[in-house]
């Protein structure tokens, strides 16, 4: 089973491009869009109902073109929910939940900490009631995969420039103690688990500074998964030979049964 994970930064933007086709010819059987920036009533019909898949779309209740999440599946899921049921944070439509047989996959575009003080607390607050969400279906024995933009580089290797990014919000302290948290809660980062030693391996580059060219990127996307699904996964990937966006797409992939 495939899983790609990819914050596109515009849902209809990326639709214009030739490289929205592409990564369905990757042939997911699911795929994790985040920061769609668009209600779906805004997508013509073959973005929300794309051959041989299941869509579902979570979207910003308080700004237009804003946020958004959005989950297309070859299977269909057993269920699937919009949020924590927090008014606070499901307002933003950042987070959509697939219930499966096998595990249930959160697909998440998490909070940027930049522009105002308020709005790092608003993450911060973001992160601990997602991370106790997913913990409680954890402990009642559910198989956890969430997937998304993460919006924080975990370690100094998960950027080109981390001295300089000290004191920026993506990298501070306080944020990747977040991630932190996380691993010491039973999650594993699968790039990382797979590949511990690698540099130079980043989802983001700013655009306007043309950092794609150079390599001067952050990893900021992310597969974590819960310790009991480890044995099943087979491999993962940083497609970023896949153009569109900001950020490029990410690949988890399953052992079939």
């Amino acid at each position: 089973m495939k899983i790609i994970s990819w914050n596109v930064n515009g849902l209809r933007a990326m639709y214009k491009k030739e490289n929205w086709d592409e990564v369905f010819k990757k042939k997911p059987d699911i795929l994790c869009i985040q920061e769609t920036k668009a209600h779906p009533d805004q997508l013509l019909d073959e973005i929300k109902n794309y051959k041989n898949y299941f869509s579902y779309f979570s979207s910003s209740r308080i700004k237009k073109g804003y946020s958004g999440v959005a989950l297309y599946s070859k299977i269909k899921p057993d269920k699937v929910e919009y949020g924590m049921g927090l008014k606070k944070f499901d307002q933003e439509g950042r987070l959509i939940i697939g219930y499966y047989k096998d595990f249930i996959i959160f697909n998440g575009y998490f909070p940027n900490g930049g522009s105002r003080p308020e709005r790092l607390k608003y993450k911060l607050e973001f992160y601990y009631a997602f991370l106790k969400f997913i913990n409680k279906l954890k402990k009642s024995g559910k198989k956890i995969i969430f997937c998304g933009d993460i919006n924080t580089a975990h370690k100094e290797i998960d950027l080109a420039r981390p001295k300089s990014n000290e004191n920026n919000t993506g990298f501070l302290p306080i944020e990747r103690a977040w991630i932190d948290k996380v691993e010491n809660s039973g999650y594993i980062d699968i790039f990382r688990n797979f590949y511990p030693n690698k540099t130079d391996a980043y989802t983001y580059w700013d655009i306007k500074t043309s950092a794609r060219d150079r390599n001067v990127g952050w990893r900021l996307d992310y597969f974590f998964t819960s310790s009991d699904l480890i044995k099943k996964i087979k491999s993962t990937a940083i497609l970023n030979n896949t153009y569109g966006s900001d950020h490029c797409p990410i690949l988890l992939e399953l052992f079939e049964k």
